[in-house]
């Protein structure tokens, strides 16, 4: 049987994504659970692993090409028998045929071909992401309990690192004999073996823009534009307010040292104002309002070659103010790598985006799709003001201006979480390190 790899949809709101790498060639045997290719979603590289066995006779959709979500990658043929079917049915497919090798104009499948069914395929979260868990293929993990192999002292040759069953079967003397060059297709000259170096290479420094000439978007820019596009039918108000940041300041001097970050201090502080105002991280829904059980906290991220993502801290409320700063640094440093799975990014229940590290004063950040708020953050400043005793005094203060979905949220909601976000930020920030 003839297999038709296809494009998985890793998120819910995926419609296409690119080829990054293809980590099995034309004439590779691939073994259930192994990874066969890599695909970038709107925000992320996620490995693709397969379900059934077989050799990976053609390739129809070069890395670096775009594909729309169901549409053929690649095939798959049962046995070395099928593979120059294969061949010809990908070549088909590659000229705007079906994969039964029928004309452009047609879908139908003819009784005499090879059945073709759809492979399953399932998209895992990519490389080490922190401390010491091990990130290992479903099958690599299987050999090493076979074979007596210690995961722990392997170096995955997968995609970002990620051990894979070859590295298991080297490490036990179990390497097998690749596949005779007989049965690769010459369809697929992009293809990449597991373990060649360019799977391993750093990435390539981004190219600075060409004046005059258009670059095309990635495709993190592109689901950007269509979020945007989206939230642009959301009737939406926004509600500013100053709040006085000197308890916040010097708490944060405090355990600065202890690897806590100015924005896990911040989102701690919204999330627990949160609790008492669950209607500021509902949802509108057809006809009626969704009130989410989690507290998850998305936080704005600009990524080095443009595009924006958004880490999620899950029911930030509820950790403690350390292990969300490390939850953080973690998210961060695989957002920017591309290492997120889709629950990391996509879960969110209320946004932060600060531009006040950058020195903004104030500025209006756009809902994004699903959520009921986001709340922009500006930078500190020393401010000349009137204390209650009449005198003059400097305080550090900061602006915050939050946007909602004015279906589900009034003026008032809005106003009534700031004044309590306000009230916790300036007389009991403390509470943060219960």
């Amino acid at each position: 049987m003839i297999h038709e790899i296809f494009m998985p949809a890793l998120s819910s709101t995926m419609t296409e994504g690119k080829i990054t790498t293809w980590v099995k060639a034309p004439g590779d045997k691939i073994e259930k659970g192994e990874t066969v290719l890599i695909v970038e979603s709107d925000k992320a590289d996620m490995d693709v692993e397969s379900f059934n066995e077989g050799i990976l006779a053609a390739i129809v959709v070069q890395a670096g090409e775009t594909a729309d979500v169901g549409s053929a990658l690649g095939l798959l043929a049962e046995t070395e028998a099928e593979v120059e079917e294969a061949i010809q049915q990908a070549a088909a497919l590659m000229n705007g045929g079906s994969a039964s090798g029928g004309s452009s104009g047609s879908n139908t499948r003819t009784a005499a071909a090879a059945p073709v069914d759809i492979i399953a395929m399932t998209p895992v979260a990519p490389s080490r992401s922190q401390g010491d868990r091990i990130i290992a293929s479903p099958r690599a993990k299987k050999l090493a309990k076979d074979f007596g192999v210690n995961l722990d002292t392997l170096v995955g040759t997968g995609p970002h690192g990620r051990i894979v069953a070859e590295d298991v079967e080297a490490a036990a003397g179990k390497s097998k004999a690749p596949v005779a060059a007989a049965f690769v297709a010459p369809v697929a000259t992009q293809a990449v073996s597991p373990k060649s170096a360019a799977s391993k290479a750093p990435a390539a420094p981004i190219a600075p823009p060409t004046p005059g000439q258009v670059h095309k978007m990635n495709s993190m820019q592109v689901a950007v534009v269509k979020n945007m596009l989206a939230s642009m039918d959301v009737p939406v108000f926004r509600v500013g307010y100053t709040i006085t940041t000197d308890a916040l300041d010097k708490l944060y001097r405090q355990v600065k040292s202890k690897g806590v970050t100015m924005s896990a201090l911040l989102a701690k502080a919204i999330a627990m104002t949160l609790e008492k105002h669950p209607l500021l991280y509902a949802s509108y829904v057809e006809h009626g309002i969704h009130y989410n059980g989690d507290i998850n906290i998305a936080v704005a991220v600009a990524m080095p070659d443009g595009g924006l993502i958004t880490p999620v801290l899950r029911n930030a409320n509820t950790q403690d103010l350390y292990s969300l700063s490390r939850s953080w640094k973690d998210l961060v440093d695989r957002a920017r790598t591309k290492q997120l799975a889709p629950d990391e990014y996509s879960t969110g229940t209320f946004t932060i985006s600060n531009l006040g590290m950058f020195g903004v004063d104030s500025f209006d950040a756009i809902l994004p799709p699903g959520q009921g708020s986001i709340i922009a953050i500006g930078a500190t400043r020393p401010t000349v003001i009137a204390t209650k005793d009449g005198m003059m005094g400097v305080k550090q203060q900061m602006q915050v201006n939050i946007t909602c979905d004015h279906r589900i949220i009034y003026g008032a909601d809005a106003a009534s979480f700031l004044k309590d976000l306000a009230d916790l930020i300036e007389n009991n920030i403390q509470s943060l390190t219960l």
